[in-house]
């Protein structure tokens, strides 16, 4: 018996995300060889939704993006990892990630953005490093229009500064993302944590009373771990689990807040998110265990939710 729809189109999402040019078409095509060869209903759906993500990778393999820095947004969120240079950003991007970035005690170690996905809370998001920038960034010194271009497309910033730093090399980074008229939730990390003592630490708080300051060292797993849910606080999302059948998906689906039972059951495939009767919620936003609920229902974060045909 085939895989029901809506697992195989959950599964497939997780098995593409991260993967791109030859390494996606193979990827799709492994999928395809898996998918049940129906002409007609939600699995001739799921092949042609695979077969236009290959013709789509192949046209973003060819594209030539010429003086542009754009990111390709992948994840539930993107967060930019903003600052001046030299101060740890590339290390923590790597020690929040699988990727392998060049690093080194001296300014401007890497030159264009460079993004990495993350997991946290089970949920998948995109961390971006943007190159360190300088005072005139707004007028295009060092190139800074177009990384204020990718900053703009951000979902929200996380500024850096070393815990031990001069606040005024961040302070005239801020003014540059100010001019460009920049604004989204942002907090401040304060880097290399470890090297710093409480009065530093309270010396940047001073210095941005409007940012909530995290002390973070990537030598300090309870400090990453801390850093990570003040990201995931960042994006302003909420993580919402689905049962099926008695068994609940280790892998939250993360949804806006308000989001309802529909946005959820659309989530995994629009057939159903148009034809389900209503669901079950166990969780914050249910009166009680397994109560039952209807379509518009507001869902919250940690809610685990069964879906009613």
């Amino acid at each position: 018996m085939p895989m029901p729809h809506r697992t195989f189109a959950q599964l497939a999402k997780r098995r593409l995300v991260g993967k791109e040019g030859r390494e996606r078409i193979r990827e799709v095509r492994a999928l395809l060889a898996e998918l049940p060869d129906y002409r007609n209903g939600p699995y001739a759906d799921l092949r042609k939704w695979l077969m236009s993500e290959i013709d789509d990778t192949r046209v973003r393999s060819r594209a030539v993006h010429r003086d542009s820095l754009a990111v390709r947004r992948e994840g539930a969120a993107q967060i930019a990892l903003v600052g001046p240079p030299n101060v740890g950003k590339s290390s923590l991007l790597q020690a929040l990630s699988e990727i392998q970035i060049k690093t080194g005690d001296y300014p401007f170690t890497t030159l264009r953005p460079v993004p990495a996905l993350t997991r946290i809370g089970g949920v998948l998001l995109q961390l971006v490093e943007i190159p360190g920038l300088i005072g005139g960034a707004a007028e295009d010194r060092g190139g800074g229009r177009a990384l204020l271009g990718v900053l703009r497309s951000a979902d929200a910033i996380v500024y850096c500064c070393r815990a031990g730093g001069d606040p005024t090399e961040l302070e005239v980074v801020r003014a540059e993302i100010a001019a460009s008229g920049i604004e989204k939730p942002a907090i401040l990390a304060a880097t290399r944590a470890d090297e710093a003592d409480e009065a530093a630490l309270s010396r940047l708080a001073t210095a941005f009373p409007d940012l909530d300051v995290v002390p973070v060292s990537i030598l300090d797993e309870a400090s990453l771990d801390a850093f990570r849910e003040a990201v995931w606080r960042l994006t302003g999302l909420i993580r919402v689990r689905l049962q099926n059948d008695g068994s609940v998906d280790p892998e939250p689906v993360a949804l806006p807040p308000g989001a309802t039972v529909t946005d959820i059951a659309d989530w995994v495939h629009h057939d159903l998110g148009a034809t389900f009767s209503g669901a079950r919620v166990w969780g914050p936003s249910g009166r009680f265990d397994g109560q039952r609920v209807g379509r518009d229902h507001a869902l919250q974060d940690g809610d685990v939710v069964e879906i009613l045909r």
